[in-house]
């Protein structure tokens, strides 16, 4: 799903990252479905935006901050940014997730971009973040380090790609992924996985 202007929104970099498939349904093919999960992703998201700004102490805390790259032509909402100090301010973005810390790079990909965007915006650094997560009901801290501004610039490289191609990859992730997906019974991976239809359909395209 594109933005004004040919912007991507900084939310479909975590579907391309876990999922380039899912990404393609849901951005080219404008397929949704909601589940257990993404509705109670979406409610613990509305709670976060629902918050006012405040100052606790040194520290002031800006809730759903619209960020956007225009030299990586992304754009999204940061669920939350801390703010600490007044003339030499640290920045610190935290994104919200319903679920519990991954060893994958999908949750921090979206947290990367948008530090670059903040980075981008207020021609500052940012060198780390935070993942809060509902299940677990604590933060892991996340370096914004090279490898992971690399996976995030890879992220966006791949999900133009497709875009560009308008074109929905077969099925490439592990099947127990597929589980927890709500487009599970659109996409149909374990079919197309058996038939290998998709891999004959990719051929006719090259």
């Amino acid at each position: 799903m594109l933005a004004d202007d040919n912007m991507l929104m900084i939310s479909a970099l975590q579907h391309v990252a876990y999922c380039p498939r899912q990404f393609a349904l849901i951005h080219v093919e404008q397929a949704w479905e909601e589940n257990y999960f993404t509705a109670h992703g979406r409610v613990l998201h509305e709670r976060v935006d629902e918050g006012a700004p405040e100052q606790r102490g040194n520290v002031r805390f800006e809730r759903s901050v619209s960020v956007y790259s225009q030299t990586l032509g992304i754009t999204g909402k940061l669920d939350l940014l801390e703010i600490e100090g007044k003339a030499d301010k640290k920045y610190f973005p935290v994104e919200y997730k319903r679920g519990k810390p991954k060893i994958e790079d999908w949750d921090r990909i979206q947290l990367c971009a948008q530090a670059l965007c903040l980075e981008e915006m207020r021609g500052i650094e940012i060198t780390e973040g935070a993942m809060w997560y509902w299940q677990e009901r604590r933060r892991e801290r996340v370096l914004i380090d090279a490898p992971l501004r690399e996976a995030t610039l890879a992220a966006i490289a791949l999900a133009r790609d497709i875009l560009a191609s308008g074109r929905t990859p077969a099925p490439t992730i592990e099947k127990s992924l597929c589980k927890a997906c709500s487009l599970v019974d659109i996409c149909v991976p374990d079919t197309l996985r058996k038939d290998r239809s998709a891999e004959y359909v990719a051929l006719m395209f090259e």
